[in-house]
């Protein structure tokens, strides 16, 4: 964690990183519309607070880092962050009014673009997290995701993205099947927003060093983790849930990066006993978000529950015999400002706000129109260590650390 180890040597200071990440906001943002408010004066105030706790022996796990947070209320779960001396600068953009499929982000000047290409959406709803970060304006940002709206963004924007378990942290959704989430472009990153937000970081000051894998017992929790800690877990491919049908190369291109990993030895894939086939989970999805619905007898919510039990036995009986399931992250590439037509982007990624189980998406390749493609690591409840860990070694993978360097990732990494 290079800024908050120097800020913690004090070779740094916090306010001058905060005032570079400010900097490079006025100087971007007018373009990228990633930034619903800047909060500059505040932000500097909060800098020089944390660099006196630092100067008076404090040890923080995260001094410095400037970070976004997702929209205007963004603040309200950011709290470990800030305390761990984490600065938030800003509150990044979310779709507007009048904004259906969440897909758009509206800054402050204007509607949010694609780093990677302007004529393009970022993904949403944590459009502004997403585009923050890949452009570098910070190194990380809050997202919060009800559907895949930490996953998408994170797909399209070629960073990682990951959604917390249902459950594992607060969140306020009534539904409960939002859970928050962090966007960043380094997997060491993400682990240390993992160790703050979670309290696994157990007090130590150096989030990204490795702690015990002895995650919750259940399925799947008998597989090791990936990389120089012990065998490769057993994953398994699907390129549409069963139900869906992803664009041809979206999927070519992240089934070629879980083919890569398991090269790697980072995975090994392997054929469920029976094909996972889950039930579409648009109906299910959209009668639980009904305003009023768990109160009175309706058919949509009596269908919702029974697709939920459905989905909930076979995801089960899959990481009963797996580790892992990956996925395209999106179904689509990026559309254009002009909407997405009657794609759902979300079809890959709802299930498991259904299920609640974690999941990230990672860097996978380009498509042809020169845009990110994300893959979706699933795993089972409580395993998001698990998560990180396949996701360390798909970043080494794809740095070169086995020779062949390949996708977003070879891309210079702002690090926190």
């Amino acid at each position: 964690m290079e800024i908050a180890a120097a800020v913690r040597s004090r070779t740094l200071r916090a306010v001058d990183v905060v005032a570079s990440a400010l900097e490079r906001i006025e100087r971007a943002d007018p373009v990228l519309c990633a930034f619903l408010e800047v909060w500059g004066e505040e932000a500097l105030r909060r800098a020089r607070e944390v660099d006196a706790r630092v100067g008076a022996g404090e040890r923080l796990p995260l001094p410095g880092v400037p970070i976004g947070v997702k929209g205007r209320h963004g603040l309200r779960a950011a709290g470990p962050l800030l305390a761990a001396g984490c600065v938030a600068v800003g509150a990044t953009s979310v779709p507007g009014p009048g904004t259906p499929w969440q897909t758009w982000g509206l800054g402050r000047h204007g509607r949010t673009v694609n780093p990677w290409r302007y004529d393009r959406t970022p993904g949403g709803s944590s459009a502004g997290s997403a585009a923050a970060v890949a452009a570098g304006l910070v190194p990380l940002a809050t997202g919060s995701d009800g559907a895949g709206s930490v996953r998408i963004p994170a797909a399209w924007c070629g960073v990682v993205g990951l959604k917390a378990g249902n459950g594992r942290l607060p969140s306020a959704d009534r539904t409960g099947l939002a859970a928050p989430g962090v966007l960043a472009r380094c997997v060491e990153d993400v682990a240390a927003y993992w160790d703050v937000m979670s309290g696994d970081g157990r007090g130590r000051t150096d989030p990204s060093v490795s702690f015990d894998r002895d995650e919750s017992s259940g399925p799947g929790a008998h597989d090791r983790p990936v990389g120089r800690y012990g065998d490769a877990p057993t994953a398994v491919w699907s390129p549409d849930l069963g139900f869906d049908f992803p664009d041809p190369d979206v999927v070519a291109v992240a089934h070629s990066a879980a083919v890569r990993l398991a090269e790697a030895g980072a995975i090994r894939l392997v054929r469920p006993r029976a094909p996972l086939h889950l039930d579409d989970p648009a109906p299910a999805w959209l009668a639980l978000r009904t305003p009023g619905a768990d109160r009175a007898p309706d058919p949509a919510l009596a269908l919702a529950h029974r697709i939920r039990a459905a989905n909930d036995s076979r995801l089960a009986a899959l990481f009963a015999e797996a580790g892992l399931l990956l996925t395209p992250t999106a179904p689509t590439p990026p559309h254009g400002h002009d909407g997405p037509g009657d794609r759902y982007s979300t079809a890959l990624t709802w299930a498991f706000n259904l299920s609640g189980h974690p999941a990230i998406s990672i860097p996978a390749g380009f498509g042809p129109d020169g845009c990110p493609v994300g893959l979706q690591v699933v795993a089972a409840h409580g395993r998001e260590r698990a998560l990180l860990d396949v996701a360390r070694a798909a970043e080494a993978y794809a740095r070169g650390d086995a020779g062949v360097p390949g996708g977003p990732w070879t891309d210079t990494c702002v690090r926190i």
